[in-house]
């Protein structure tokens, strides 16, 4: 905000994924935001998106076998415990998802990015790929259901784009994210456009103000 070739109160935040889940938190946090940018950021509780992430992989082949199926098991009894309310801190990591420990997911666990989003007040854009399986319109659906009735919140879905935002077709798959590629063109000329707009709208309200 202080280099002398930024306009300091035109910084807008952006975050991906986690990052766009995130992006509540961050705003609470700062006070010189002109507005946000969520990509793919999820709504669902994240163990929640870890079991769909799973078995959306694993089923991919068409046959769950039976090392598939002890995976999923394994899963559901570390996701049962991070929704246990007898979770504690000391709880060992490798007894829950991705061995993360237990302190990051009390932390998460009352925190409803949605809902708390409706305490923004700067402009927020949001946006998603419908062939994102990591992050789904599920989640997308779960942004709008909460700020769908605000004028300064713009939605935007690309029925091509996964979950880096990449163009492909049919179903998204892992190995598409070892392929050298670019963020869609479109995606980055939306979110050019959206900023631009919003320092016009300001003008705009500013001067009828006057």
């Amino acid at each position: 905000r202080s280099h002398d070739r930024i306009d300091g109160k035109r910084v807008f935040v952006l975050g991906h994924s986690l990052g766009g889940n995130q992006i509540p938190r961050i705003a609470a946090s700062t006070e010189h935001a002109a507005g946000y940018i969520i990509l793919a950021g999820s709504t669902r509780p994240l163990e929640d998106i870890i079991a769909a992430q799973t078995n959306y992989v694993l089923s991919l082949d068409g046959a769950i076998t039976d090392e598939d199926q002890e995976t999923i098991r394994t899963l559901e009894t570390q996701i049962a415990k991070v929704k246990s309310p007898d979770l504690t801190a000391n709880a060992l990591p490798t007894e829950l998802p991705l061995g993360v420990p237990a302190a990051y997911w009390l932390d998460l666990r009352d925190y409803d990015p949605a809902e708390e989003a409706k305490a923004i007040n700067e402009p927020i854009l949001i946006l998603q790929g419908e062939r994102d399986y990591q992050v789904t319109m599920e989640d997308f659906r779960g942004w709008k259901n909460a700020l769908g009735t605000r004028s300064n919140v713009a939605f935007i879905s690309y029925p091509k784009l996964n979950h880096l935002f990449m163009r492909g077709e049919g179903k998204s798959v892992p190995s598409e994210y070892l392929r050298a590629g670019n963020v869609e063109e479109e995606l980055v000329e939306d979110i050019a456009e959206w900023v631009v707009r919003q320092g016009t709208e300001r003008n705009t309200e500013a001067i009828s103000e006057e």
